[in-house]
């Protein structure tokens, strides 16, 4: 069962339904959960839907089932690069390209990651090396080596122990992008009825929590990167996930969610008034509009006129993105039975017994033994 479930997940992957992929590994390593192998594999799929806490996840799991998989430690590898993790990534490809010599993948992105962290190393306030080398000198009086070692010994052990000290990872994954006078927050958290769901505005402050009976409670209750306006702000709680609108009090760009100092604030023309249109001293400049731009690109992609396998492979995903979860229990119940000759989105239907393969009018259905 679980061979078959993991050959389906590998041709669902292969046409790029990445969601099914996932699901269907879920499932495989449900009845095999000591197979580092669709750990690995599933951990690739999360890779490709940008879960790449979850991919990390994964690629954790088959590098403690199996040391010497050499692909898992290659996808924590990019998972972690684009968390901008990049000395965990380094150590993650470094072991994998010790298991894998031939393979030259691992030394590029090595290499990529030996420049993001040079450029991270030049951006760092020349403060920070006064203030380590500081913490590390004993005082002044104290002219023995002994102290002097005792002293870097224990720094040591305690920089040892943070970098042994593994993150949290949250419960829900969550994303924000923006528009000239809001921001959108999606947090992705499946199944959770919204009486369960409390959203509070301040004036820079979201609030939000989740409890559900017999789990623990979810909380994000980040600083903003701007002001907001707490009575226009709104959520929506929807099947997958829950959307925060944050109406912006001043026309700022928000280079990040969070608030930090060490970010400038960038001041933008409040361009709502409509009268209003930025003037610039050369014609070579020129400004994007990045709304109308999007726009486009989605009423292209909307727009674009696909043939054969393409066209249905393309039809199939959309119906499986925008079902709701029964008819999305329906369609992988239905093409994993049936040998990927019914889809069905009907779960009282197919919910209660098993769905029997129809072949095309002219072929027969086989089945093949591993």
């Amino acid at each position: 069962m679980a061979s078959d479930l993991s050959t389906k997940a590998k041709e669902a992957y292969i046409d790029d339904h990445f969601e099914l992929a996932v699901d269907l590994y879920s499932q495989a390593i449900a009845v095999t959960p000591n197979n580092p192998e669709l750990f690995a594999d599933r951990a690739q799929a999360n890779i490709k839907l940008h879960n790449f806490t979850e991919a990390v996840t994964d690629a954790n799991t088959a590098i403690e089932l199996d040391p010497s998989t050499a692909k898992a430690y290659m996808r924590k590898g990019l998972a972690c690069m684009e968390l901008e993790e990049y000395q965990t990534a380094k150590a993650a490809l470094e072991t994998g390209a010790s298991l894998a010599p031939g393979e030259s993948r691992f030394t590029s992105l090595i290499k990529e990651c030996d420049e993001h962290i040079a450029g991270k190393a030049g951006e760092l306030p020349k403060h920070a090396t006064v203030e380590t080398s500081a913490s590390v000198v004993p005082p002044a009086e104290s002219k023995s080596l002994d102290n002097v070692a005792a002293v870097t010994k224990d720094t040591q052990l305690a920089y040892k122990s943070c970098e042994r000290t593994p993150a949290v990872k949250p419960k829900y994954r969550h994303e924000f992008y923006q528009k000239p006078d809001e921001v959108v927050v999606t947090i992705f958290a499946k199944g959770i009825p919204a009486k369960n769901v409390s959203v509070d505005f301040g004036e820079q402050i979201l609030s939000v929590s989740i409890d559900i009976p017999g789990e623990v409670a979810y909380s994000f209750q980040p600083r903003l990167f701007g002001k907001i306006i707490p009575q226009k702000c709104r959520y929506e709680v929807m099947s997958t996930k829950f959307e925060i609108r944050l109406a912006k009090a001043e026309s700022v760009h928000w280079t990040t969610l969070e608030y930090t100092r060490d970010i400038a604030v960038v001041q933008r023309p409040n361009v709502s008034s409509g009268s209003y249109k930025p003037s610039y001293p050369s014609s070579k400049l020129r400004c994007k509009d990045w709304d109308k731009l999007e726009a486009q690109v989605k009423k292209e992609e909307k727009e674009e006129k696909l043939d054969g396998d393409a066209a249905l492979n393309k039809f199939f995903r959309d119906i499986y993105k925008d079902a709701d979860e029964d008819a999305r229990r329906a369609m992988m119940k239905s093409f994993v039975e049936s040998n990927g000759t019914v889809l069905s989105t009907n779960w009282k239907e197919v919910g209660t017994k098993k769905v029997e393969g129809s072949p095309p009018d002219g072929m027969e259905l086989k089945q093949w033994e591993y």
